[in-house]
């Protein structure tokens, strides 16, 4: 580390190198918590310290030999990856949709005959409780809703679908995060896409206050993650 360094402003080149995040780096190596954000700015601006972190990363990069642009094309496959590829929301078919006259239709035939078992098992059942194979047979739950169906009119329901993870390949890989259990089911856990194009911003230098194009065009941070998303990176 350079020796014209404070011990504090070492820790904070330290401890910068960890997140970028010259507020929390600042905490981290000592300075007050009510002005980090100042002294965080302050640092950066320091331009022995921004050698020092300069020298830092050159150097943990030949160390990893992980580049500046493999950390760059990363975040940006997190940032354009498709969610849909890991779990999806459907709106799938009601029994009735695709039965014969709109009647309720079966799987097969040995659902029916289980169905009509249990019916005509209850003491309560009468005739007109007896289930009918009016509708016929090869019910399949992944089709979509028949607009004309007079039972859902069109509608279905709804089913969360969640991928096979062990065969998630290219970007879905990427942002599969796990899967967290509940009581009322599962949760597949994703990756923040949002925060993964905010991350190729920063490193393509695009949150200062306002981004300078072709001389005299001024954009803002919004305006410049729109054109990033539509774009890529350079």
């Amino acid at each position: 580390m350079t020796s014209n360094l404070t011990p504090k402003q070492e820790k904070f080149v330290q401890e910068y190198l960890i997140d970028l995040n010259a507020t929390q780096a600042a905490i981290r190596a000592g300075y007050s918590e009510k002005t980090a954000n100042e002294q965080g700015s302050r640092l950066l601006a320091n331009v022995s310290v921004s050698q020092a972190i300069q020298r830092a990363m050159q150097e943990r990069s030949k160390r990893t030999a992980i580049t500046q642009d493999d950390v760059l094309q990363r975040w940006w496959d997190i940032a354009t990856a498709e969610v849909n590829e890991v779990i999806q929301y459907r709106r799938v078919c009601c029994r009735y949709c695709h039965g014969e006259g709109h009647a309720y239709q079966w799987k097969d035939a040995a659902e029916f005959r289980h169905k009509l078992a249990a019916v005509a098992a209850d003491e309560k059942a009468t005739d007109e409780s007896l289930p009918t194979d009016e509708g016929g047979y090869g019910f399949n739950p992944t089709l979509d809703p028949h607009p004309g169906c007079p039972s859902c009119f069109g509608e279905g329901h709804g089913e969360v679908i969640a991928a096979d993870t062990r065969k998630l390949t290219g970007k879905a890989r990427l942002i599969y995060d796990g899967v967290k259990i509940t009581d009322r089911g599962f949760e597949v856990k994703t990756l923040d896409r949002a925060k993964a194009l905010e991350n190729v911003a920063r490193h393509l230098g695009m949150f200062n206050d306002k981004l300078e194009l072709a001389g005299k065009l001024a954009i803002t941070h919004e305006d410049a993650l729109t054109q990033l998303a539509e774009e890529g990176p350079a």
